[in-house]
């Protein structure tokens, strides 16, 4: 991966493990990535307060990954989407902040129903969901993981352990959940950073396509890299 562009990660602050498929783990990645931890930056200034005050330390931090040479950044956590506007116009490099982006342009892949799995159900509002582009007309369905122990206490009590197998069962039993009330769905989309190592058994239980921050840093990554097509002479 010498010499190839690197993409830049803006990590919430925590301890919890940042298992493969994780958004703050380089080894979810087919290309390098640069990651950089927001100091103050909790789960519970992002998902449960959306701290407007934010903003500032992430702008300072997306500069930082600029001056670094960065082709893009993303972050660790979906909540961040009212943030997307002011930190894409802060840098020259793409920004797609929240895994939330996604939800218009899959909708338009399949014209149904997209179903959304977040960490947190009650917190995401149409403050969150409206600076991801998410309208009334978009239909969607929403299913929160904070009742499962399993995913609350690493992801949002930030506990130093996380029982994959027990956060895999939980989500798939969630999305399984969301199809059962709405077999019209077309698609997932998962909007917590950290479920991606969790996505194929999602995929495989439901049938469904599933979109994730991983796949989504992939095709924007795909944009900055182009592929160099062989003369045909």
């Amino acid at each position: 991966m010498q010499n190839r562009p690197t993409l830049g990660v803006l990590l919430l602050d925590t301890q919890f493990p940042r298992i493969p498929g994780d958004v703050g783990n380089p080894a979810s990645y087919p290309f390098p990535v640069r990651l950089l931890t927001v100091p103050g930056a909790t789960v519970q200034r992002a998902v449960y307060e959306a701290d407007p005050t934010l903003l500032d330390q992430f702008i300072a931090a997306a500069r930082q990954l600029e001056a670094a040479g960065v082709c893009a950044i993303t972050s660790s956590c979906g909540f961040l989407s009212p943030l997307q506007e002011s930190l894409a116009r802060a840098v020259s490099v793409p920004v797609f902040i929240s895994s939330l982006l996604q939800v218009p342009w899959v909708y338009q892949l399949t014209r149904k129903r997209v179903g959304i799995i977040t960490a947190s159900g009650a917190s995401l509002t149409p403050a969150i969901l409206g600076p991801a582009g998410i309208t009334p007309d978009i239909p969607i369905a929403i299913a929160g993981l904070e009742n499962s122990a399993a995913f609350r206490q690493p992801i949002l009590e930030n506990s130093a352990t996380l029982d994959k197998a027990a956060v895999e069962r939980d989500v798939v039993s969630t999305a399984q959940h969301l199809l059962a009330q709405h077999p019209e769905l077309g698609c997932f989309v998962l909007e917590c950073h950290n479920l991606a190592p969790y996505g194929h058994a999602v995929r495989q239980a439901t049938g469904k396509p599933v979109f994730d921050v991983i796949s989504f840093a992939e095709w924007v990554y795909l944009a900055v890299e182009k592929r160099l097509f062989p003369d045909p002479r």
